[in-house]
């Protein structure tokens, strides 16, 4: 049975022995191993952008802290152009005058009203110039401007219309920046580095303090080189160095948090990558390895992980296993201590297959549970009263009725996999000599949460393996603060 640690040892460095050294030993090597396979299960790629969603969660910088980190990820580019983008955004004419779109209809607009100063700078495809007049009452003339001399005579000749109300009517949707996106980009960051426009950095400023930080994760970080992303750590770790009490690492904010803060420099990158993908993609990893192409890697995880729990279910301390992570650099400790709770996760999920193992692994661990039942929860000695209301029978028997026919749907999914984890089913309990419904989709109410929750086979291996990552991380955190 697995040996979950999850009460605090009081034990001192005399009292433990040799042989509990060793023991740790063999574990911190055993966890290595499983990095090891873990890295050939997963490509970097991959890793990175599971810790870019992680980071993205992060949700206690202020807004100006969030526009400092990010405005050092803005990179400088040189400007394009070409004549099509200018016949995209001009040449919308129609042959009548209400349907002009975009920059044709800025263009006649402006022509009209200001004809006496531009009316000359229209350029006209045929033998001859058309008067306003002509135009006026037969707009499909419009067809026939010659777009590219026009705008060039516009742009040389005719300042006003680039800053008059009708251009800027044109522009207000913000269709003009899909003519060529790359293009616009290019020229904004030209006007932030080269000309170092004063209006520009105050529309950056704005725009990183409004935006979320989710979404300025998941858009800009993507385009991060490893050294760019590295440098982003270390900005952001300057802004993560609150004071944190144990209790926060139930948290997975907050826990996520501290192990940046203890970020230094590029080496880490790989512990990062690898904590991230063990502590908060567990459930993608399981289903990596149950791929087919992935044999080989899960016969090697399954041999280490059977060491692991053996070695678990031989001690009663996790201190020797603890102190040897305080050994190393906080960020490889941590690593190990997460690898440890994968480790317990993938084993739960393989050998937990039936309610008596799990509650054979409650009682072995310390855990108080009650059995959850899926239509009513009965707590302790309360039973469904007889005298509830009629509408409240009506609204009970709809539900059980919808639950039915969802469970019976489940159960018929499910009946040709017999090797599916996390779905196993509990007849009713016939052994409870209280009247009432038990569990029947093998779900509990635990102490963990203070019997908040329903958990069930599916949900309980994750659950577990991060309570037990964040009950050593309060205990190593308490020897670290000690030791500084």
């Amino acid at each position: 049975m697995v040996q979950l640690f999850l009460r605090e040892e009081a034990k001192r460095k005399e009292d433990l022995r040799e042989e509990d050294s060793e023991r740790a030993k063999r574990m911190i090597w055993l966890l290595k191993e499983l990095e090891s396979v873990i890295w050939s299960l997963i490509t970097r790629s991959e890793a990175r952008l599971w810790i870019y969603n992680t980071i993205s969660c992060i949700t206690s910088l202020t807004p100006y802290q969030k526009r400092e980190v990010f405005m050092s990820l803005l990179r400088t580019r040189s400007k394009k152009g070409n004549q099509t983008r200018i016949l995209q955004w001009f040449s919308n004419f129609s042959s009548t005058g209400l349907r002009h779109k975009k920059g044709a209809k800025a263009l006649s607009q402006f022509a009209f009203v200001h004809r006496n100063i531009c009316w000359e700078e229209l350029e006209w495809k045929g033998k001859h110039g058309q008067s306003p007049a002509v135009v006026a009452t037969k707009p499909h003339y419009f067809l026939e401007l010659d777009i590219l001399r026009t705008v060039e005579n516009f742009l040389e000749n005719v300042p006003d219309f680039w800053t008059s109300r009708e251009f800027a009517d044109s522009l207000r949707d913000g269709d003009i920046f899909f003519v060529e996106t790359k293009f616009f980009v290019d020229f904004f960051v030209g006007l932030m580095y080269e000309e170092d426009s004063r209006d520009v950095w105050e529309v950056i400023n704005e725009f990183l303090m409004e935006e979320s930080f989710s979404v300025l994760c998941q858009h800009l970080l993507i385009t991060l080189e490893e050294q760019e992303f590295c440098a982003f750590l270390e900005s952001l770790c300057k802004y993560l160095h609150r004071r944190m009490e144990p209790n926060d690492f139930g948290d997975s904010s907050c826990l996520l948090e501290f192990v940046l803060s203890k970020f230094s420099g590029c080496e880490s990158i790989d512990q990062l990558l690898l904590l991230n993908a063990v502590i908060y993609r567990g459930r993608q990893l399981l289903k990596l390895l149950h791929d087919e192409e992935s044999q080989e890697e899960q016969a090697k995880i399954n041999d280490i992980v059977s060491h692991i729990c053996s070695i678990s279910s031989s001690t009663n301390s996790f201190v020797p296993i603890l102190n040897e992570c305080l050994k190393m650099k906080t960020t490889g400790g941590i690593k190990i201590l997460g690898l440890q709770s994968w480790a317990f996760h993938y084993a739960l999920s393989e050998k937990c297959q039936s309610p008596e193992a799990w509650e054979s692994l409650f009682s072995n661990n310390g855990i108080s549970f009650r059995k959850s039942d899926r239509f009513a929860l009965l707590h302790g000695d309360e039973l469904l009263e007889e005298n509830d209301s009629e509408m409240d029978d009506r609204a009970s028997t709809k539900r059980r009725s919808r639950k039915k026919k969802k469970s019976k749907k489940k159960r018929k999914r499910n009946s040709d996999d017999d090797n599916s984890y996390g779905h196993g089913l509990l007849d009713l309990d016939t052994s409870n000599s209280k009247p009432g419904l038990q569990a029947r989709d093998g779900s509990w109410l635990l102490s963990t949460d203070g019997f908040s929750a329903s958990w069930t086979n599916a949900d309980l291996p994750e659950h577990l393996s991060k309570l037990c990552f964040s009950t050593w991380m309060k205990w190593a955190f308490a020897k670290w603060r000690n030791v500084a």
